[in-house]
């Protein structure tokens, strides 16, 4: 009998440790707020406001490594002061495609994750509408898009996930005659995981 509970347990033991091996394939949503803040050179101080992002979120890994792409719509505001005391208030809307490469620490449905990857920004505006950022991200056609990298952890329980991220600017945004700025923001969301 003593023999049989050991080899049950040993069995449970690598079947658990086979399944991080194996690939696997999530999809879900996710939504939250953001907090964003230019970098400027030296012409303008910028001040945090609130934004927010929703969309999905697809991670397809295995052997304790996820690659995790994502694609949402996100409303970005902060107010830029001038040297001459003059504010403005930004805000502008991005679809976003973050492009992760991560690894998850767990079992039983409890995990931390940890990610960093790059972020395609598309500005949506008179030029460039949903649609059309939608099928270039498809597509590939990353010209003349803003880039960001992101740094993020996350903790799932079940099918729940929080995150918690900061996207560093890589390109200037050039958005309403602001040429010299760098977006950085702080996102906190909350993912689902459908399947």
């Amino acid at each position: 009998m003593k023999k049989i509970i050991l080899s049950i347990a040993f069995m449970c033991l690598c079947v658990t440790a086979f399944g991080q091996i194996l690939p696997t394939f999530q999809l879900g949503i996710k939504g939250g707020a953001n907090l964003s803040k230019f970098s400027t050179e030296n012409t303008f101080s910028s001040e945090n406001k609130a934004g927010y992002y929703a969309g999905l979120w697809a991670r397809i890994g295995g052997a304790g490594v996820h690659f995790q792409p994502e694609l949402y719509l996100s409303g970005k505001n902060t107010s830029l002061e001038s040297r001459e005391g003059g504010i403005d208030d930004v805000k502008f809307t991005s679809l976003d495609v973050p492009l992760l490469i991560g690894t998850k620490i767990g079992a039983a449905g409890i995990g931390v994750r940890f990610n960093t990857g790059p972020v395609v920004s598309f500005l949506l505006d008179k030029e460039q509408s949903i649609g059309d950022a939608a099928g270039n991200a498809v597509r590939g056609r990353f010209k003349d898009q803003v880039y960001a990298w992101q740094f993020g952890a996350g903790l799932d329980v079940g099918s729940v996930g929080i995150d918690l991220r900061y996207e560093r600017g890589l390109s200037k945004i050039g958005k309403d005659g602001y040429n010299d700025t760098k977006l950085n923001l702080f996102t906190l969301g909350l993912a689902f995981k459908l399947f």
